[in-house]
């Protein structure tokens, strides 16, 4: 952002949208072949996935192409999406864990898309992307513990707070379809209040009206926004329609996908257009824009700038990047063009590279596929490991 003074607004929405229910399930699919592949003594460098869910009424139907171990069998994918589905909090007439009807039909990976990513294999006898494509990573000092840009990040900690109201602290009442919007006001580039909020949650109870949902609610909408960023002039749209009762796939058809810029920055930075839910990290379109975020995130977080935005490329087959760019404030005192020469000292952006340096090959992807792959806490079995900021030290040696 050029200006220094102006309102931004970004969107989130929970785990029971219905284009996150897809997301998960799909992800919940990725896991799977990995976890199998391990327990089973499989290389999981050999595993592919790419899972595409829908969902609508009591239907869900998951389609795309796998490599793995044989043992996962149509039932158990078909119980893996049960799971996530009851885990979420579906159990309504229109929408059941129990009684959807699903659809597996899944098939092998094109033999045509294997030669160009396996070692060995295809015109460049190399481990090459799994596709053609760019590629986003961006970083921002909005939000200091997580390094995101605060509307995306506040939009999804309103939702994560109702979640976890809903699932642990006795709020029944909320159903686990939501839809969260916050507009932040910055002046002299840093984030100063939230001037509108938008919130439209599920209620099980068809009595309650949009006053009393706000009653309700607004308490957890401050609880996790920053102290005095509420102010008298907030202006506040809670289940604007009136009601909303019928909501998740019942409500509304979900898609694997459909959901990427709540994925990733809320709009503050560009996209290269590629879901990530359902891939398994040889394709770039996951692995490359968590590699760039990674690498963002330990850029700002090393002082080299407020903000970094990178840009790579790659085409099918080919294993190293066909760009890097890097862009960061016309007065940043450190260049795009020297942070480009770091970027590419201090990591490998092969696909093979970017797997081993992110220890991606494992069970790690469902919990990213709600409330957004970035500004998350890295978890204790290598959940989130894009998020660490564990290149400060080789970064500033680089200066």
């Amino acid at each position: 952002m050029s200006r220094q003074s102006y309102e931004f607004t970004s969107e989130s929405v929970s785990e029971g949208h219905p284009d996150k229910v897809s997301d998960r399930i799909s992800d919940e699919i990725v896991d799977l072949f990995f976890r199998e592949a391990i327990a089973q003594g499989m290389d999981p460098w050999q595993i592919r996935v790419a899972a595409e869910t829908l969902t609508t009424t009591n239907k869900v139907v998951i389609a795309g192409e796998t490599r793995g171990p044989a043992s996962i069998t149509p039932e158990r994918i078909e119980a893996v999406a049960r799971e996530a589905i009851r885990d979420i909090g579906y159990e309504q007439d229109g929408f059941h864990w129990k009684h959807a009807d699903i659809d597996v039909l899944l098939h092998p990976q094109s033999v045509d898309i294997a030669q160009g990513v396996d070692s060995g294999a295809g015109l460049h006898q190399e481990e090459g992307a799994g596709d053609q494509g760019i590629m986003f990573g961006y970083a921002s000092s909005d939000v200091p513990d997580a390094l995101m840009p605060a509307p995306v990040h506040y939009s999804h900690k309103i939702l994560q707070r109702l979640a976890k109201a809903r699932k642990e602290e006795g709020q029944d009442w909320l159903g686990p379809d939501s839809k969260s919007q916050v507009t932040v006001r910055y002046h002299n580039g840093r984030p100063v209040e939230a001037t509108a909020i938008v919130l439209s949650t599920q209620h099980l109870d068809a009595s309650l009206d949009s006053k009393t949902i706000a009653e309700r609610v607004k308490p957890y909408i401050k609880d996790v926004l920053p102290a005095g960023w509420i102010t008298d002039n907030t202006i506040f749209h809670i289940n604007p329609t009136g009601k909303f009762v019928i909501g998740g796939p019942d409500g509304d058809a979900g898609l694997t996908g459909r959901k990427i810029i709540v994925d990733t920055y809320g709009g503050m930075a560009p996209h290269g257009g590629g879901a990530f839910s359902g891939k398994d990290p040889t394709k770039v379109d996951r692995s490359a824009a968590y590699a760039t975020r990674y690498l963002a995130k330990n850029l700002v977080a090393a002082g080299i700038a407020p903000w970094v935005e990178i840009q790579v490329s790659y085409a099918i087959g080919v294993a190293s990047p066909t760009s890097i760019y890097v862009n960061v404030d016309d007065n940043n005192p450190i260049k795009g063009d020297k942070i480009e020469r770091i970027i590419r000292q201090v990591m490998d952006l092969t696909p093979h590279g970017i797997r081993k340096h992110l220890d991606l090959n494992k069970p790690i992807y469902a919990p990213s596929s709600a409330y957004g792959h970035f500004g998350r806490d890295p978890g204790p079995n290598g959940e989130f490991s894009w998020e660490k900021t564990d290149l400060i030290d080789e970064i500033r040696s680089k200066l």
